[in-house]
C-alpha cells in the first residue's frame, strides 16, 4: 500500500486506493491511450496526514454542529475545517516522497508545470459523478506551491458543495477519502469534453464540445462551447452548433492561469476541423468499447496531438421519462438554449449572482444565473428548474441537473437579462426552451417538478417481444421497477456478494457462518424480487472468475491463480467442485428462503457457463435436495454462452425451460477473440454482429422453439447495435434484457419493428392472393 503510485501501475480496480480519477487515468494508460504522465498521492498518504495531524476528531465535531436548514451554517463549518488543513503541515517524510516524484516527471535538472487534481474514492462512479465537488489547480510550478495545493486538494473534500453533495447522494463523510493526482500540464490550444452517447435521449451518438484554451472554462460553464454530434453507425457528423467565444484560459508569463482575448478573426469560427471531430469521436468509441459502458471524456489538443486527461462512466443517462410532449398548448417563448437535463417544470424566477447567500433560493424556485459553480449544489437541489447564460451539455450545471433529475437549460446567452425576479416561467429541459407563465400540463401553478414529470410521462408501446432489464445493485431495484418493463431478465448475484456479503463465501462456510451467508444473500435477492413482484426475476447464480474471487476478503486462501480465468474455473464447474459445493448450496438455500419463507415466487434460477449435461445432472440433484424442483411455478434457465450449448441445444432443452444468450462470452468463444483485448476490439474481431455469431443464435432459437423452450438475450449487443436488435426480433427472440438506461428506447424501436413486420406479412399475403 504505497503512499505514492505512478499511474502506470493502476487500473479501475484501484478506486478505493487512488480514487476515480486516478484509477481511470491508470486504466487508460494501460490500454494504450495518450495520457499525460502523472503520479497519485494515494488514500494511504491522506490517511497518514490525517492521523499525524489529529484532524479527524475536530472535523467530526464541526460536521456535527451544522444546521442543515442553513447554507450559511454549512459554509461556516467548511471554512473552519479548511482552516485546520492550512494550519497543519505535511509530515517531512511525505514531503520528500512528493517532491521526489515531482522531479521524476521532468528531464534531469528541469522543472515544469503540473495540474493538481482531486480524486475522491466515491468520485466518477457509475451512479455519481461528484462533478466539480473537489478542487483542481492548474499550472503549479514550484515545490512549495505543489505542497500547498496538495493540502488544498485534501481540504476541498470539505467544501460546502462536497459536504452537501455527499449527504444528498447518501455517502457517509467518513467513507470518502481523497487521493491527489499530480499530472504534467498540457498547454491546450483547444480542449473539451465528449459523451459517447447522447445523455438526454440515450441515442447512439457521440457528443463533442470544444473551446479555445484550457478546458476549465467549459467544465465550469464559463463559456458556451461548440457542439458537434457524430452518428456512431455511419460515423457522419450531424448537427453542429458553433458558439461565439471571446476569451479563453491560458498559461500566463509567470505560469499562472489567466484570461486572454480570442483573436478577432477566431471569435465565431468552428473550433475543430471535421477531420479532428471524426478522429475524436473514433477515440471516444474506442474508450467506450474498452470500458463496456458509455463514457464522459475530457480531452485536449497541443501541437496537433490529442490527449485524454480524464474519463469516467456517464452517471446521468436518462431513464426514458419526459421524452414525449412536455407542455400544454402554446405560449410566448422568452429564450432558448441547450436542453441539458430533460423534463419540464414551472416556478418563480430567482436570479442568483456571485456573492449572494444560497439561502435566497427556496424550494420550487427556478434558479437563473450566468453559470452554476460547484458551491451552488445546495441551492440547485432545491430548485424546480435551472437556467444559465453560459455552458454546454457537459458543463457543471448540466451534469449536476441530470443527477438531480432537475430540468435544465444552459447556454441561453441572455436569460439573466430577460428574466426578472419573481416572474412565473416554465422551463422545458428537453427542448431547451423557456416560456412565459406556467404552461405545464397540470396548469395549476404547481412548481413541483415530480408532479410535472408524472403529468407529461410519455406512453410506452406494447411489444410482442418481452423487454426486460438487467439488475445488479439491489438498492436501485425500486427505481428501476417503476419502468414499464416485463421483469428482470438478468439479476447478477455477484453484486450481492460484493455489496451484502463482502467476503469469500467459502471463508464464511468454513468459519461456521453459513447461515449468515444465506441471510445476506436472501436479503439482497428479496429486495429486487419484492420491487418487481409479480413480474419475473431471473437470477443468474454466481459467476465470478478466480481472479475476481481472489480479490474478495479471504479469497486468496481458496482461489488458484489461472492464466486465463475467462475460460477457467467458473460457472457450473465451480458448483460441482468439492472446493465450492457447500457455498453453492448456500446460494440455493437463500433462493429457497426468498421463494418460500418470503413468498417471492417470481424468482427463477439461471445457470451460467454450462459445459456439460453431467454438470447439470449434479446441479439439478443439489437443487432437488434443498426443495427447488422444476415445475410450472419454478423455472430453470441456462445461459447460452458456450458453443456446446448451440451444438447440443436439443439435448440441453431437456434440462431447462429456456435459454438466455450471453452474447459477450458467446462471441468471444466463437470468434476466439478475448473480449478484454483492446487490440482485437479495435480491429473489429469482437463483434456480436459477426455472421458466425448470428448463425449460432438463429440455430439456437429454431431448435429451442421446436422443443417448446424460450430464448432471450441479456448481453450488451442489443443496446449498442439497433441492427442487431432487428435481427433478433426477426429471428423470433422471445425476450431482450437490457441495462435500464436503454430499455425504453429499445422498447419503442422493437414496437415499431414489430408493426413493420406485420405490415410486411400482410403485404405478402395480399400479393399471394
Amino acid at each position: 500500500m504505497k503512499r505514492i503510485a505512478d499511474i502506470g501501475e493502476l487500473n479501475v480496480k484501484d478506486i478505493p486506493y487512488v480514487g476515480g480519477k486516478g484509477a481511470n487515468l491508470g486504466e487508460l494508460t494501460a490500454a494504450g491511450f495518450q495520457v499525460p504522465e502523472a503520479f497519485v498521492l494515494t488514500t494511504v498518504a491522506y490517511d497518514y496526514y490525517m492521523r499525524e495531524s489529529g484532524l479527524l476528531t475536530h472535523i467530526d465535531e464541526a460536521l456535527a454542529g451544522i444546521d442543515r436548514s442553513s447554507d450559511d451554517s454549512l459554509t461556516e463549518a467548511s471554512r473552519r475545517i479548511r482552516d485546520m488543513f492550512n494550519d497543519h503541515e505535511i509530515p517531512d517524510d511525505l514531503k520528500d516522497e512528493i517532491l521526489k516524484s515531482f522531479r521524476t516527471l521532468f528531464s534531469k535538472n528541469k522543472t515544469g508545470f503540473v495540474a493538481v487534481r482531486s480524486s475522491a474514492t466515491a468520485e466518477d462512479l457509475p451512479d455519481a459523478s461528484f462533478a466539480g465537488q473537489q478542487d483542481t489547480y492548474l499550472n503549479v510550478h514550484t515545490p512549495e506551491d505543489l505542497l500547498d495545493k496538495v493540502r488544498k486538494c485534501w481540504s476541498s473534500l470539505f467544501t460546502p458543495r462536497a459536504i452537501a453533495y455527499r449527504e444528498r447522494q447518501g455517502f457517509a463523510h467518513a467513507d470518502v477519502k481523497l487521493a491527489v493526482v499530480v499530472q504534467k500540464m498540457v498547454n491546450s490550444e483547444i480542449s473539451g469534453i465528449m459523451f459517447t452517447v447522447e445523455p438526454n435521449t440515450n441515442e447512439e451518438k457521440v457528443i463533442i464540445e470544444a473551446g479555445f484554451g484550457l478546458g476549465e472554462a467549459i467544465v465550469g460553464g464559463e463559456v458556451t462551447p461548440d457542439t458537434y454530434v457524430v452518428d456512431k453507425a455511419d460515423k457522419k457528423i450531424g448537427k453542429k452548433r458553433v458558439a461565439k467565444q471571446t476569451w479563453k484560459y491560458v498559461k500566463g508569463p509567470d505560469g499562472q492561469t489567466i484570461k486572454a482575448d480570442v483573436p478577432a478573426d477566431s471569435i465565431q469560427i468552428q473550433k475543430l476541423t471535421d477531420t479532428i471531430i471524426k478522429e475524436l469521436s473514433e477515440l471516444g468509441m474506442q474508450i467506450e468499447i474498452h470500458y463496456e459502458k458509455p463514457m464522459d471524456i475530457e480531452w485536449c489538443i497541443e501541437e496537433g496531438k490529442i490527449y485524454i486527461v480524464q474519463a469516467r462512466p456517464i452517471t446521468t443517462l436518462n431513464n426514458g421519462k419526459n421524452n414525449g410532449e412536455t407542455t400544454n398548448g402554446t405560449a410566448r417563448v422568452i429564450t432558448n438554449g441547450l436542453g441539458a437535463s430533460p423534463g419540464v417544470a414551472a416556478g418563480k424566477v430567482r436570479l442568483f449572482e456571485e456573492g449572494m447567500s444560497l439561502d435566497i433560493v427556496r424550494d420550487g424556485d427556478v434558479l437563473v444565473t450566468t453559470m452554476t459553480m460547484p458551491d451552488m449544489v445546495p441551492a440547485m437541489s432545491r430548485a424546480a428548474a435551472i437556467v444559465t447564460d453560459e455552458g454546454g451539455m457537459t458543463c457543471h450545471a448540466a451534469i449536476v441537473s441530470r443527477e438531480l433529475g432537475t430540468p435544465c437549460v444552459v447556454g441561453t446567452g441572455d436569460a439573466t437579462a430577460l428574466l426578472k425576479d419573481g416572474m412565473l416561467i416554465t422551463v422545458d429541459g428537453t427542448t431547451g426552451t423557456v416560456y412565459e407563465g406556467n404552461i405545464t400540463r397540470n396548469g395549476n401553478g404547481d412548481s413541483n417538478k415530480e408532479n410535472n414529470e408524472m403529468s407529461i410521462a410519455p406512453s410506452v408501446p406494447i411489444t410482442g417481444t418481452k423487454i426486460m432489464v438487467n439488475v445488479g445493485i439491489p438498492q436501485k431495484a425500486d427505481e428501476v421497477a417503476a419502468m414499464p418493463v416485463d421483469g428482470v431478465g438478468l439479476m447478477r448475484s455477484e453484486f450481492i456478494f460484493t455489496s451484502y456479503v463482502g467476503e469469500h463465501p467459502m471463508s464464511l462456510v468454513e468459519s461456521g457462518r453459513s447461515e449468515e451467508l444465506v441471510e445476506k444473500l436472501a436479503d439482497g435477492i428479496s429486495k429486487v424480487a419484492r420491487a418487481f413482484y409479480p413480474r419475473p426475476v431471473i437470477l443468474r447464480t454466481s459467476d465470478f472468475k478466480t481472479n475476481e474471487y481472489r480479490d474478495m476478503k479471504g479469497g486468496a486462501d481458496y482461489e488458484p491463480k489461472e492464466s486465463n480465468p475467462m475460460i477457467g474455473w467458473r460457472g457450473c464447474s465451480r458448483y460441482v467442485s468439492d472446493n465450492y459445493r457447500e457455498a453453492y448450496k448456500c446460494e440455493l438455500r437463500a433462493i429457497k428462503k426468498v421463494r418460500d419463507s418470503m413468498g417471492m415466487k417470481n424468482v427463477f434460477i439461471m445457470l451460467p457457463f454450462v459445459r456439460s449435461t453431467e454438470e447439470l445432472d449434479e446441479i439439478v440433484g443439489m437443487m432437488n435436495d434443498v426443495g427447488l424442483r422444476r415445475n410450472k411455478d419454478f423455472k430453470l434457465y441456462l445461459m447460452a454462452e458456450v458453443p456446446v450449448n448451440i451444438f447440443m441445444a436439443d439435448v440441453f432443452c431437456d434440462y431447462c425451460d429456456g435459454f438466455s444468450i450471453g452474447s459477450n462470452d458467446l462471441t468471444q468463444l466463437i470468434m476466439g477473440a478475448d473480449r478484454d483485448s483492446d487490440i482485437l476490439g479495435r480491429m473489429g474481431y469482437f463483434d456480436e454482429r459477426n455472421e458466425a455469431v448470428k448463425r449460432a443464435i438463429s440455430h439456437l432459437i429454431r431448435v429451442a422453439h421446436e422443443h417448446g423452450k424460450t430464448v432471450g438475450i441479456c448481453g450488451q449487443g442489443p443496446s449498442v447495435y439497433p441492427e442487431f436488435t432487428e435481427f433478433l426480433v426477426r429471428e423470433g427472440i422471445d425476450s431482450i434484457s437490457l441495462n435500464p438506461d436503454t430499455a425504453i428506447n429499445t422498447k419503442r424501436m422493437v414496437a415499431a419493428l414489430e408493426q413493420r413486420m406485420i405490415l410486411e406479412s400482410l403485404r405478402e399475403m395480399k400479393q399471394r392472393l
